[in-house]
Protein backbone atom coordinates (compact mmCIF):
# COMPACT_ATOMS: atom_id res chain seq x y z
CA UNK A 1 0.00 0.00 0.00
CA UNK A 2 1.49 3.47 -0.96
CA UNK A 3 2.15 5.64 1.80
CA UNK A 4 -0.10 8.71 2.55
CA UNK A 5 1.92 12.28 1.88
CA UNK A 6 0.42 13.18 5.29
CA UNK A 7 2.20 10.52 6.95
CA UNK A 8 5.81 11.74 8.57
CA UNK A 9 8.98 10.54 6.94
CA UNK A 10 11.03 9.30 9.38
CA UNK A 11 14.62 9.58 9.24
CA UNK A 12 16.57 6.24 8.28
CA UNK A 13 18.05 4.62 11.57
CA UNK A 14 15.68 5.97 13.61
CA UNK A 15 14.06 2.63 14.99
CA UNK A 16 17.34 1.27 15.50
CA UNK A 17 18.29 4.21 18.09
CA UNK A 18 15.39 3.43 19.62
CA UNK A 19 16.30 0.11 20.14
CA UNK A 20 19.78 0.87 21.23
CA UNK A 21 18.02 3.45 24.09
CA UNK A 22 16.99 0.81 25.23
CA UNK A 23 13.23 1.35 24.61
CA UNK A 24 11.74 -1.23 21.83
CA UNK A 25 11.08 -0.33 18.27
CA UNK A 26 8.21 0.13 16.52
CA UNK A 27 7.40 -2.83 14.29
CA UNK A 28 7.90 -2.13 10.82
CA UNK A 29 4.94 -1.87 8.14
CA UNK A 30 3.98 -4.58 5.38
CA UNK A 31 6.49 -3.79 2.24
CA UNK A 32 8.60 -1.25 4.80
CA UNK A 33 12.28 -1.54 5.24
CA UNK A 34 13.30 -2.32 8.82
CA UNK A 35 15.25 1.24 8.88
CA UNK A 36 11.90 3.15 7.72
CA UNK A 37 9.30 3.00 11.32
CA UNK A 38 7.95 5.48 13.44
CA UNK A 39 8.54 6.58 17.00
CA UNK A 40 5.53 4.75 18.87
CA UNK A 41 3.51 7.69 20.47
CA UNK A 42 4.09 7.97 24.37
CA UNK A 43 2.11 9.67 27.22
CA UNK A 44 5.84 10.27 28.68
CA UNK A 45 6.96 12.94 27.12
CA UNK A 46 9.03 14.96 29.74
CA UNK A 47 12.39 13.73 30.75
CA UNK A 48 12.72 16.65 33.23
CA UNK A 49 12.15 20.20 34.53
CA UNK A 50 14.37 22.30 36.56
CA UNK A 51 15.13 25.77 37.49
CA UNK A 52 18.69 26.92 38.01
CA UNK A 53 19.82 30.43 39.23
CA UNK A 54 22.01 33.17 37.14
CA UNK A 55 25.31 31.03 38.71
CA UNK A 56 23.92 27.41 37.42
CA UNK A 57 23.32 26.23 40.80
CA UNK A 58 20.11 23.57 40.92
CA UNK A 59 16.79 25.72 42.69
CA UNK A 60 14.32 23.41 41.58
CA UNK A 61 13.79 19.84 39.67
CA UNK A 62 12.17 17.17 38.76
CA UNK A 63 12.66 13.91 37.19
CA UNK A 64 10.92 11.54 35.73
CA UNK A 65 12.93 8.82 33.95
CA UNK A 66 15.63 6.97 34.66
CA UNK A 67 18.02 8.60 31.88
CA UNK A 68 20.15 10.14 34.62
CA UNK A 69 19.20 7.90 37.45
CA UNK A 70 21.40 9.25 40.33
CA UNK A 71 21.76 12.92 41.72
CA UNK A 72 25.90 13.28 40.45
CA UNK A 73 24.41 12.16 37.37
CA UNK A 74 21.41 15.01 37.12
CA UNK A 75 23.84 17.64 38.98
CA UNK A 76 26.54 16.59 35.85
CA UNK A 77 23.92 17.72 32.95
CA UNK A 78 22.34 20.63 34.44
CA UNK A 79 25.85 22.08 34.81
CA UNK A 80 26.23 21.17 30.58
CA UNK A 81 22.95 22.39 29.87
CA UNK A 82 23.75 25.40 31.87
CA UNK A 83 26.87 26.27 29.92
CA UNK A 84 25.03 25.55 26.86
CA UNK A 85 22.81 27.95 27.03
CA UNK A 86 23.30 30.93 29.66
CA UNK A 87 24.83 33.04 26.66
CA UNK A 88 22.43 32.61 23.86
CA UNK A 89 19.25 34.09 22.76
CA UNK A 90 17.40 30.57 21.41
CA UNK A 91 14.89 28.67 23.33
CA UNK A 92 15.60 25.59 22.12
CA UNK A 93 18.64 23.32 22.39
CA UNK A 94 19.34 19.81 21.67
CA UNK A 95 21.91 18.47 23.80
CA UNK A 96 22.89 14.46 24.32
CA UNK A 97 20.20 13.27 22.24
CA UNK A 98 17.60 15.62 23.95
CA UNK A 99 15.07 18.52 23.06
CA UNK A 100 15.79 21.21 25.83
CA UNK A 101 13.29 24.05 25.79
CA UNK A 102 14.26 27.32 28.30
CA UNK A 103 13.43 30.66 29.25
CA UNK A 104 15.30 33.11 31.45
CA UNK A 105 13.98 35.61 33.68
CA UNK A 106 16.05 38.12 35.86
CA UNK A 107 18.30 35.82 37.61
CA UNK A 108 16.32 32.31 36.32
CA UNK A 109 16.34 30.05 34.04
CA UNK A 110 13.61 27.80 33.79
CA UNK A 111 14.15 24.16 31.30
CA UNK A 112 12.08 21.16 30.24
CA UNK A 113 13.86 18.50 29.09
CA UNK A 114 11.91 16.05 26.35
CA UNK A 115 13.39 13.51 24.08
CA UNK A 116 14.79 14.14 20.69
CA UNK A 117 11.83 12.98 18.91
CA UNK A 118 9.19 15.12 20.93
CA UNK A 119 7.05 17.87 19.71
CA UNK A 120 9.02 21.10 20.12
CA UNK A 121 5.55 22.67 20.48
CA UNK A 122 4.33 20.59 23.04
CA UNK A 123 7.76 21.11 25.02
CA UNK A 124 7.36 24.62 24.71
CA UNK A 125 3.61 24.88 25.90
CA UNK A 126 4.74 22.92 28.75
CA UNK A 127 7.47 25.71 29.74
CA UNK A 128 5.21 28.74 28.77
CA UNK A 129 2.07 27.22 31.12
CA UNK A 130 5.24 26.91 34.56
CA UNK A 131 6.34 30.19 34.18
CA UNK A 132 2.81 32.33 33.77
CA UNK A 133 2.06 29.89 36.60
CA UNK A 134 4.60 30.45 38.78
CA UNK A 135 4.38 34.15 38.05
CA UNK A 136 1.06 34.19 39.22
CA UNK A 137 1.95 32.37 42.40
CA UNK A 138 5.09 34.71 42.68
CA UNK A 139 2.80 38.34 42.06
CA UNK A 140 4.88 38.64 39.00
CA UNK A 141 8.53 38.77 40.95
CA UNK A 142 9.56 35.58 38.49
CA UNK A 143 13.19 35.82 40.39
CA UNK A 144 15.34 34.07 42.75
CA UNK A 145 14.23 34.99 46.16
CA UNK A 146 10.72 35.25 45.35
CA UNK A 147 10.99 31.58 44.51
CA UNK A 148 13.12 30.11 47.38
CA UNK A 149 10.29 31.81 49.49
CA UNK A 150 7.31 30.42 47.97
CA UNK A 151 8.97 26.99 46.97
CA UNK A 152 6.19 25.00 48.25
CA UNK A 153 3.69 26.51 46.06
CA UNK A 154 6.76 26.02 43.16
CA UNK A 155 6.08 22.51 43.47
CA UNK A 156 2.29 22.49 43.46
CA UNK A 157 2.49 23.99 40.42
CA UNK A 158 5.04 21.58 38.97
CA UNK A 159 2.57 18.96 40.18
CA UNK A 160 -0.60 20.16 38.57
CA UNK A 161 1.47 20.34 34.78
CA UNK A 162 3.97 17.31 34.94
CA UNK A 163 3.22 14.15 36.50
CA UNK A 164 5.22 10.81 35.85
CA UNK A 165 6.21 12.29 32.91
CA UNK A 166 3.23 12.98 31.43
CA UNK A 167 1.96 16.42 30.80
CA UNK A 168 -1.59 16.73 32.76
CA UNK A 169 -2.36 20.45 32.04
CA UNK A 170 -0.95 23.03 29.56
CA UNK A 171 -3.77 26.43 30.54
CA UNK A 172 -1.91 28.55 33.36
CA UNK A 173 -5.80 29.58 34.58
CA UNK A 174 -6.45 25.61 34.87
CA UNK A 175 -3.29 25.36 37.07
CA UNK A 176 -3.60 28.05 39.03
CA UNK A 177 -6.84 27.26 40.22
CA UNK A 178 -5.83 23.97 41.37
CA UNK A 179 -3.06 24.82 42.97
CA UNK A 180 -5.33 27.74 44.85
CA UNK A 181 -7.62 24.76 45.74
CA UNK A 182 -4.68 22.88 47.25
CA UNK A 183 -2.54 25.59 48.93
CA UNK A 184 -4.51 25.57 52.38
CA UNK A 185 -3.64 21.99 52.69
CA UNK A 186 -0.39 21.53 51.47
CA UNK A 187 3.21 21.85 52.76
CA UNK A 188 6.51 20.69 51.77
CA UNK A 189 6.15 17.16 51.40
CA UNK A 190 9.79 15.14 51.62
CA UNK A 191 9.97 14.05 48.17
CA UNK A 192 9.79 18.17 47.61
CA UNK A 193 12.67 18.41 50.17
CA UNK A 194 14.65 16.18 48.42
CA UNK A 195 14.92 17.95 44.91
CA UNK A 196 16.18 20.96 46.67
CA UNK A 197 20.03 21.71 47.02
CA UNK A 198 21.22 22.14 50.70
CA UNK A 199 22.19 25.67 50.34
CA UNK A 200 18.42 26.62 48.91
CA UNK A 201 16.97 24.23 51.57
CA UNK A 202 18.55 26.15 54.25
CA UNK A 203 16.69 29.23 53.01
CA UNK A 204 13.68 27.67 52.85
CA UNK A 205 13.57 26.34 56.70
CA UNK A 206 14.81 29.61 57.65
CA UNK A 207 11.14 31.34 56.99
CA UNK A 208 9.29 28.27 58.36
CA UNK A 209 11.04 28.79 61.92
CA UNK A 210 9.56 31.54 63.54
CA UNK A 211 5.84 29.66 62.31
CA UNK A 212 7.68 26.61 64.44
CA UNK A 213 9.03 28.45 67.82
CA UNK A 214 5.50 30.32 67.63
CA UNK A 215 3.81 27.07 67.97
CA UNK A 216 6.43 25.65 70.55
CA UNK A 217 5.74 28.89 72.74
CA UNK A 218 2.18 28.44 72.64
Amino acid sequence: MQRPEAWPRPHPGEGAAAAQAGGPAPPARAGEPAGLRLQEPSLYTIKAVFILDNDGHRLLAKYYDETFPSLKEQMAFEKNVFNKTSRTDSEIAFFGGMTIIYKSSIDLFLYVVGSSHENELMLMSVLTCLFESLSHVLRKNVEKRWLLENMDGAFLVLDEIVDGGVILESDPQQVIQKVNFRADDSSLTEQSVAQVSLPRLILLLRSFLPQCTNHLLL
